[in-house]
């Protein structure tokens, strides 16, 4: 091959990668991102979610992260479903839309998680499977497993919804506070369960439609030591298995 002809072949290939990393370069420059941060509405706390996202309206791109913040990209500038999830956490979903982004290219959105409903307020409510409620008026004696029975009435309500829904299936699940020892801690949240339980059997609510699960203080709401972290952290949640 002659100089000339080299010269050109060289010249051929570097226009071509100059403008291959112009169009790249381009792309990156105007790619949308989603972007923000997962905090507790009651405590104002990050909190570590589950946050799995899908492209609309196809789902044609998917993705799962994991943290107490996201960020993704915004492919085709499609708008963008996102539902975040996490224990003691009522879960959140939204709609994120390209059309929203900043002079960044991002679209922020900020989701604060809000605490599971109240079992006595679901009355005439729709118990979708999965839905998890908190039973805000469960109160027992501290470091027992003995119900209080101002408690009583909150329970009847959690029987009556048993018994308008003959096909559910529900599952007690008992968390403590952070402090003491782990496997104390584990066995409370377990021997509270069971308090439960026997509470709802004895209004005849058949024990096969009632599972218990125990996570001591594994899955706290709130990390800050405070008396209202703590009492926020002592609960008993009633996930709906089947309905």
């Amino acid at each position: 091959m002659n100089r000339n002809v080299m010269k050109k072949a060289f010249l051929f290939v570097w226009v071509i990668a100059a403008a291959s990393a112009h169009t790249f370069g381009q792309a990156a420059d105007t790619l949308i991102y989603a972007s923000g941060n997962i905090t507790s509405a009651e405590t104002k706390e990050p909190v570590t979610a589950r946050i799995s996202y899908q492209s609309l309206p196809y789902g044609s791109v998917v993705g799962t992260l994991s943290g107490t913040s996201y960020r993704f990209p915004m492919f085709d500038k499609e708008r963008y479903s996102i539902t975040v999830e996490a224990p003691g956490y009522a879960p959140s979903k939204y709609m994120l839309d390209p059309a929203e982004a900043d002079d960044s290219r991002i679209v922020l959105k900020d989701i604060e998680l809000g605490l599971p409903q109240a079992a006595s307020d679901v009355a005439d409510d729709t118990h979708t499977e999965g839905k998890v409620l908190v039973l805000k008026e469960l109160i027992f004696q501290q470091g027992r497993a003995k119900i209080s029975e101002s408690s009583f009435t909150e329970l009847d309500k959690v029987v009556v919804m048993m018994n308008q829904n003959p096909n559910m299936i529900i599952q007690l699940e008992g968390h403590t506070d952070t402090r003491g020892d782990p496997k104390a801690n584990l066995k409370l949240s377990q021997t509270r369960v069971d308090a439960v339980k026997d509470y709802l059997v004895s209004k005849d609510v058949p024990k096969s439609k009632v599972k218990t699960k125990a996570f001591g203080g594994t899955q706290p709401i709130s990390n800050e030591n405070t008396e209202e972290a703590h009492r926020l952290n002592r609960r008993v949640e009633l996930r709906i298995l089947r309905n």
